[in-house]
This record gives C-alpha cells, sequence and structure tokens, in this order.
C-alpha cells in the first residue's frame, strides 16, 4: 500500500480517525453498507452487495432500464433499437462486431498516436492561454477520440463537441403543454437536428462513398437508416465522451490536490498508472447508478436464504456501494490506494469492481478511456508550475445518473 494510503494525519489529541475518512470528491451521499439488498416504498429494489448486482447484471432475466431507455417504446417498430439497449442473440451479435473497434491490440495500434496529437494540440492552445477550464480540454479530448472510433470525422463545422454538450445537457422531462415542457421540448430537437446535420450526415455521406473502419460504416454494412444511425451516435455520446470526460476531470483533480499522485503519474510504469487509474474509478465511479428492469422472477442469494424480485420490478444497482464494500476490495474501502490488493476471489474481480458495469451490457470502451486518460493526464501533467486556480463544481446528470465537474480553472506559470 502506497505512503499516501497509509499515512495518519490526525494529532494525539484528535479524537477522529483521519484514516478512516472517505477520499471521495464526488459520492452524492453516503450509501447504507449493512443493506445489500433493500426494497423502497415504490417497489423498486435496490441492490448494494457485490454478488447481487453481478447477479443481476449477468441474468438473462433483466434488461436494460436506465440511459432514458423508455425512448425505446417511442421508436417505429421497424427501427433497430441502439446496441445499448438491444439483449440476447440481437446483443450478443452486434458486439461480437463491434468488438474490434474497441480492443486493447486495436486501441493501442490505431488510436494512440491519434491520442497522442489530440493531447498536443490541446495542451498547446492551454499553454498559449496560461489557464483553460479542464472540463472543455476534457470534452475537446474525449470527443476527438470516440469520435475517430465512430466515424464522425466530416463535420461540416467545428464545435462539435458544444453540439453534443448541449442536447446532453437537456433534462430528461416527458413531453408536455407547459410553456417549460414545450420551450425544453424544441431546444433539444433544435440540438438534435444541428448535430444531425452538421456532424452525422456528412460522416454518413462519406462512408456510403468510401467506407472506413469505425462504427458508422459498420452500420451501413448491416443497412441501418440515417435516423438509426443517428441514434447510435447519441448512445456513443453520452456512454463514450461525456463519461470519459469527467474521469479526466476526478482524476486530475486528484493528481493536482496530491504530489505522489501526480509523481506516480510521470514516472511510474504502464501497468501501475493504469493500476492506479482503475482503483481512482472504483472509488469515483462515473456512472453512480444502474437500471435494470426484470422481464421474468428473478431469485437472488440474500444471505443464508432465497429472495425473489417480480416480473416488471425496477432495480436500481448503487455502484458506489458496490465498489466500496470491505469484503470485496479490501480494507479502507473509501480511500484512494493504487497498490491496492483485492480481497481474493474465484472468478477474480476487477481492479474497478462494477464501475464498467458487468455482464452483456459491460462498458466495451474501458480500455480506450483508460488509455486516452493516461495520455492526456501526463501530457498535462509534465507541465511546469501546472496548478489549481479554481475546484470545480459538482454536479449531477440525471440522464447518466453520473457526477459533472464544471469550471474547473486549471493554470500553468
Amino acid at each position: 500500500m502506497s505512503n499516501y494510503a497509509n499515512k495518519n494525519i490526525s494529532s494525539p489529541s484528535c479524537p477522529i480517525d483521519h484514516q478512516h475518512l472517505s477520499e471521495q470528491f464526488t459520492a452524492p451521499l453516503v450509501e447504507p453498507v449493512d443493506f445489500p439488498i433493500e426494497q423502497d416504498s415504490f417497489g423498486v429494489w435496490h441492490i448494494r452487495g457485490y454478488e447481487q448486482a453481478q447477479a443481476v447484471l449477468r441474468s438473462n432475466c433483466v434488461r436494460q432500464a436506465g440511459f432514458q431507455a423508455e425512448m425505446l417504446d417511442k421508436l417505429p417498430s421497424y427501427m433497430n433499437p441502439p446496441i445499448l439497449f438491444l439483449e440476447g442473440k440481437q446483443h450478443q451479435k452486434q458486439r461480437r462486431q463491434t468488438a474490434k473497434f474497441f480492443t486493447p491490440r486495436t486501441t493501442d495500434s490505431q488510436y494512440r498516436q491519434l491520442m497522442q496529437d489530440f493531447s498536443e494540440e490541446i495542451v498547446a492552445d492551454f499553454k498559449r492561454a496560461g489557464r483553460a477550464d479542464l472540463s472543455q480540454m476534457s470534452m475537446d479530448m474525449a470527443v476527438g477520440v470516440a469520435a475517430q472510433v465512430v466515424g464522425l470525422t466530416d463535420s461540416r463545422r467545428k464545435g462539435m463537441s458544444g453540439r453534443i454538450d448541449r442536447f446532453l445537457q437537456q433534462s430528461p422531462t416527458d413531453f408536455g403543454w407547459t410553456f417549460r415542457q414545450i420551450k425544453s421540448f424544441l431546444r433539444t430537437q433544435f440540438d438534435l437536428l444541428r448535430f444531425y446535420l452538421l456532424d452525422v450526415r456528412p460522416a454518413i455521406k462519406a462512408r456510403q462513398a468510401a467506407p472506413k473502419e469505425d462504427v458508422i460504416s459498420h452500420l451501413l454494412a448491416s443497412e441501418y437508416s440515417n435516423v438509426e444511425i443517428m441514434t447510435e451516435c447519441i448512445t456513443y455520446g453520452a456512454a463514450g465522451m461525456v463519461t470519459t470526460r469527467e474521469f479526466i476531470g476526478v482524476a486530475m483533480w486528484h493528481c493536482l490536490k496530491n504530489p505522489e499522485l501526480h509523481q506516480l503519474m510521470l514516472n511510474a510504469d504502464q501497468e501501475t498508472r493504469y493500476a492506479f487509474l482503475h482503483e481512482l474509478l472504483r472509488l469515483e465511479p462515473v456512472v453512480g447508478s444502474l437500471y435494470r428492469r426484470t422481464t421474468e422472477d428473478l431469485i437472488l442469494d440474500h444471505g443464508n436464504s432465497k429472495l425473489t424480485i417480480a416480473a416488471g420490478s425496477l432495480i436500481e444497482l448503487h455502484i458506489y456501494a458496490i465498489n466500496g464494500q470491505e469484503s470485496v476490495v479490501g480494507q479502507k474501502p473509501l480511500q484512494l490506494c493504487p497498490n491496492r490488493e483485492m480481497v481474493e476471489r474465484r472468478p477474480k474481480v476487477a481492479e474497478y469492481v462494477m464501475s464498467f458495469g458487468d455482464g452483456a451490457h459491460r462498458c466495451p470502451g474501458a480500455y480506450i478511456a483508460i488509455q486516452e486518460s493516461d495520455i492526456f493526464l501526463r501530457r498535462i501533467l509534465k507541465l511546469e508550475g501546472i496548478r489549481i486556480e479554481q475546484s470545480p463544481t459538482v454536479t449531477y446528470n440525471q440522464t447518466v445518473k453520473g457526477y459533472e465537474l464544471r469550471n474547473f480553472i486549471i493554470a500553468v506559470a
């Protein structure tokens, strides 16, 4: 365990054992650890236990219920659902066909140089200005990389990151006839139309003429319509671009607040750095809750007994609590330990626990996100005199159920 994790900053006269305080910057609340499964008064089941969460995510008796899954009910029956919401054999087929875009080998061979080039461009602008909002820098980085993977590389105008950010910032509300609801609906439709006309449609036309090794080319080969491709691009925007952006921000926050972590990112080998980033993602999961709805009765272990969740029930999986389970991750689960030794289990628990999900819908872009974050963080942290000028404000996005860091001003000498 690192010196950072072992450090005791309490004085003999202080009644508080500071070693047991949380080192999370983003947790909205402290989750109860004594209730691995419970049902609230609205009938929603809440899962905080690791074994129960794994059983839910790997079950064939559930379907996606998060990321505005209700939008599926509004799609015409002839449309292909986004891959995020596919289930069963359809989902397995699409995951197999798109897996080649996200493998460690592909990420390293096709995207590493691209990531380095993007980092250099963004940091060069930052150095010229002397100060910048890291939340915008990380968004530019995340969108630039994800756009290459997806195929959104033929935009008619610059500013795709802003266009994506605008429609993702809209609050998920049901359409209604109040002035506020109508205004919100029209604004969202306008933002989506701009994204389609300026970013998606040009990419489709370019790949109809000359296919490439990217997601849009694959969708065209699978005879997806323009509207279906647009829907997939929105899905990848929410699932890939936005989450990586936030993780880069929280990782930079930790590194600039603690010199040991700063030096680790600069001097450690790749394996050690990736282990640290996985541990940080465990502590600060970008998506704080996952949702599933049961399609038939689901039976889970609950202590020495069995518990049945009825078909049609909504389940919320609390990722902060699951990732902080001492019986899984070891002592002081709310502290950041780059050399954390997980409790031995079979099968082995991932270093990031449930931060990339689990089961059929486990995040396919996990390796891309870590490599991208590593490259970008190291490039910024190399700058002499890099410092925080203004700590970020932390809010929560109800679409992805995760934290957002904004107005994170960093400066360089």
